[in-house]
């Protein structure tokens, strides 16, 4: 194998949205970097099972509503 193929794999902090943080193995930034996170499991729909809304624009989901809505359960 080539020698110096692999980028540099070590330990960074990562920061969570409410402030918490943790040590892990990464190829981010150089050794004892930090990363913040804007989006995390503790804030993300997916994960969190937030509020799905679906924006009306220009009447997209009324003209489907209208012409499908008999086979929606309800």
């Amino acid at each position: 194998m080539k020698a110096d193929t692999h980028p540099d794999y070590h330990f960074i902090t990562v920061v969570m949205t409410d402030g918490s943080s943790y040590q892990t193995r990464s190829t981010y930034g150089k050794e004892g970097a930090t990363l913040n996170l804007d989006i995390d499991p503790s804030t993300h729909p997916a994960w969190t099972g937030g509020n799905q809304t679906m924006l009306d624009r220009g009447g997209r989901v009324s003209r489907f509503n209208n012409k499908f809505g008999g086979f929606i359960k309800k």
